[in-house]
């Protein structure tokens, strides 16, 4: 039978009815679908944020607790570290996460939130979990000697940790430079920034632990037995390194046992009629080649490597002995090691004590003995009650690494190993002391200062610097300056108060309370030397180059109460934005080197 006209309608919208109705509850499902998807990525991204924000203040607990010497609350606060990294992890890398990450506007974020969970679980696993296992083995207090022994073990069982935590680390560096947090919102930004931030903040110090735990138990005779020369640099007499060798002392280490064996006044050492090995023409060009004949100038060159070469030489000339490495320290040192072991009673009598350390060394023993022997003596004494104290086992750990930390800083303290294996490791820290090369995010710059009154008026000597850098040409290329205030600090009347073996008493035609300074600039090889000035006034000075680096070199001489301002200047080769960073000779008054302004 035909349908009927009006038949076909109604069957037709029936038809229409059933299909809209399909549809509307497909689009309801999807709609279903994707309103559940965006709740599933957003709770995991609530989830997510909470597990890194709770990871974060955990780095920092777990640092306390390996400071305070609590290694199993440490190794306790990695755990929690990796097992919240772990499920930020998860929870930004599954399959819907990863889909929503194409979504506009919504997907880079989600990306960049994946990609720091990502990192930040990798620098768990690979590099805090380990570090977390060999912080609940260690204490501390494992390292303070006992009977004169460190306990190496500990140092060596925790070598491969540490050089995975570093691998660990790099990896990260890596792995954050390379997030792009653009046209992200603020907060995925800033946690890129953030965390950018916080690895390359760590890198550094955790590069330094395991070049320590690398070096120091061979240094302390694990491997063998030690011979090493400490040399005790006197900056009341300034070197480039830190001053003359006041004293100079022999340490032998075997198996942890550290034990001072020979002491020697750098005075003692006799002069040699030529340099005890040969130096670099740069350097008998600069400092004269007094440098390698005389043990008390070895410190003219500011590369201490060669310091510590030409001292190595002297004491096997002198006493037959060849030494593994040669160590450097200051009474500004000792005055920090001081604060870690508390006052110590010298055979004198003295208190030595943080706060006195440095006037007793370096003005109180001129004015008490006239005769040098006698004054080195009690130089030499002071040093060796320093040794045995730490040695004894009396310093606390903590204080111990924080003063030695920020004599290192200061270049206070310097390290060279006759091993170049060791000394490969040590090359290019502050301990190492080589002249200050530039990279591509900081320009550095030398400032070396060399007494040249022939006393010890140095202690009057007063240091003030700054650095900055101005663009002025088409080119861009930046004008550097390095600015240095040198004051003398003594009293009007100090020619004649003072002691001739302080002042001098015009031995080397200085007049009686001034002080006569060799002040040398140096830059890298790349720049141009522009010269210097003094007191705003183009000066004549000496242009030199050492080992390829930039120098001007001049010597002022400054009367009771003056003040001279001298200005290195240099032009630098390519645009530059980075840090500047300047290397001085550690003088006994120095202020914090401030910004210098310049201007076209």
């Amino acid at each position: 039978m035909e349908p009927t006209p009006t038949s076909r309608p109604r069957g037709r919208r029936r038809a229409r009815r059933g299909r809209r109705k399909t549809v509307g509850l497909v689009i309801l499902a999807l709609v279903v679908i994707v309103v559940g998807l965006v709740a599933w990525v957003g709770v995991r991204a609530g989830l997510a944020r909470a597990e890194l924000e709770a990871a974060i203040p955990l780095a920092g607990d777990m640092q306390r607790q390996v400071v305070a010497g609590e290694g199993d609350a440490a190794r306790l606060t990695g755990e929690k570290l990796t097992e919240r990294a772990a499920s930020a992890a998860v929870l930004t890398s599954d399959p819907v996460w990863r889909a929503f990450e194409v979504v506009p506007a919504l997907g880079p974020n989600l990306a960049v939130v994946r990609q720091l969970a990502g990192a930040i679980n990798d620098l768990a696993q690979d590099g805090i979990a380990p570090l977390a296992q060999v912080a609940g083995q260690i204490s501390v207090d494992d390292f303070r000697p006992v009977d004169g022994t460190v306990d190496v073990q500990p140092l060596l069982a925790a070598q491969p940790a540490v050089s995975q935590a570093l691998t660990a680390m790099r990896t990260a560096q890596t792995q954050v430079a390379e997030i792009d947090g653009d046209g992200t919102i603020d907060q995925v930004a800033e946690a890129v920034v953030r965390l950018s931030t916080a690895v390359n903040a760590a890198e550094p110090a955790l590069d330094a632990v395991d070049k320590a735990v690398r070096v120091v138990p061979n240094m302390l005779g694990a491997s063998g037995p030690r011979n090493y020369l400490v040399l005790v640099q006197n900056p009341a007499e300034l070197r480039s390194t830190g001053g003359i060798m006041g004293a100079v002392a022999l340490v032998h280490t075997e198996a942890g046992s550290i034990q001072l064996t020979q002491q020697a006044s750098g005075a003692s050492f006799p002069r040699h009629p030529e340099s005890v090995l040969e130096l670099p023409t740069d350097t008998r060009n600069l400092y004269g080649a007094i440098t390698g004949q005389y043990m008390l100038n070895v410190g003219l060159t500011p590369r201490f490597p060669l310091s510590a070469a030409l001292a190595k030489e002297m004491w096997r000339l002198q006493y037959g002995l060849e030494v593994d490495g040669v160590l450097s320290i200051d009474p500004v040192a000792l005055s920090y090691i001081l604060a870690a072991t508390g006052p110590i009673a010298l055979p004198s009598g003295d208190s030595l004590t943080s706060d006195n350390a440095v006037s007793l060394l370096l003005t109180d023993v001129y004015q008490r003995f006239e005769a040098p022997k006698e004054q080195d003596d009690f130089f030499a004494a002071a040093a060796a009650s320093v040794f045995s104290a730490v040695a004894g086992g009396d310093a606390d750990p903590v204080a111990l690494i924080e003063a030695l930390a920020k004599a290192g800083a200061e270049h206070r303290v310097l390290v060279w190993s006759a091993a170049d294996a060791e000394q490969a490791v040590l090359d290019n820290t502050t301990l190492a002391g080589g002249l200050p090369a530039s990279d591509a995010d900081t320009e550095r710059f030398g400032l070396y200062l060399n007494d040249a009154t022939g006393a010890k008026m140095d202690t009057y000597l007063d240091v003030s610097t700054s650095v900055g850098q101005v663009t002025c040409r088409n080119d861009k290329r930046p004008n550097f300056g390095v600015e240095v205030t040198l004051t003398n600090t003594a009293h009007s009347d100090a020619g004649k108060a003072l002691p001739k073996y302080v002042t001098g008493g015009t031995q080397f035609g200085v007049s009686p309370g001034n002080v006569k300074t060799i002040v040398s600039g140096y830059a890298s090889p790349e720049v141009q030397n522009l010269g210097l000035t003094r007191d705003g006034q183009a000066a004549p000075y000496l242009p030199a180059s050492d080992e390829g680096f930039q120098v001007s070199a001049l010597t002022v001489e400054l009367a009771p109460g003056q003040s001279t301002v001298i200005r290195y200047n240099w032009l630098g080769t390519a645009p530059f934005d980075g840090d500047l960073e300047l290397q001085m000779t550690p003088v006994i008054h120095r202020n914090e080197t401030k910004k210098l302004d310049m201007t076209c």
